[in-house]
């Protein structure tokens, strides 16, 4: 097993000690979370508002008086005028957009290739008005949906096959 080491601010010395990241539950939170096959962290697709903002890793952007509400992830907040996630009153979280740094177990994520994102999901199909689309290998309920301009990857959806939040 790698051994980590990390440093402690002490008093104003500074502390070598072995990271506590060899524990499973620590180790899981030390590793880069993926957009994918469920959800992305604790916030998972199908979830409940109320349970997915209990995970306290989501906040309110936009309230819904319709079906949906949109919400950011704290870690990954949306630009302006835009969500990171809407959570629908019929099917729970219902699609969640990749912020920057956030990939696909695949590795695809804003900025990607088209040919990356082929290679990466070989049954890519693309509807009439030009998006591509595949099934979440290994959720058969979810989908990838990418916005390409230039030929790299300028918006990435993961949501359910059953949401009604957008088009």
């Amino acid at each position: 097993m790698r051994r980590t080491l990390v440093a402690l601010m002490t008093g104003g010395a500074l502390l070598a000690a072995p990271a506590l990241a060899a524990t499973p539950a620590l180790a899981a939170t030390a590793k880069p979370t993926t957009l994918g096959p469920h959800g992305y962290g604790s916030v998972r697709l199908g979830m409940s508002a109320a349970k997915a903002k209990a995970t306290g890793k989501i906040v309110l952007k936009q309230g819904g008086t319709g079906a949906c509400s949109g919400w950011n992830l704290k870690a990954h907040p949306a630009g302006k005028g835009a969500v990171g996630l809407y959570i629908s009153r019929k099917v729970g979280v219902a699609v969640i957009f990749a912020q920057k740094g956030m990939k696909t177990p695949q590795g695809i994520g804003l900025g990607s290739s088209a040919q990356r994102v082929k290679k990466a999901y070989p049954k890519l199909k693309e509807s009439p008005s030009g998006i591509l689309h595949v099934a979440v290998p290994g959720n058969s309920k979810a989908y990838y949906a990418f916005i390409l301009d230039k030929g790299k990857v300028s918006e990435l959806a993961f949501g359910l096959d059953t949401q009604d939040c957008v088009n």
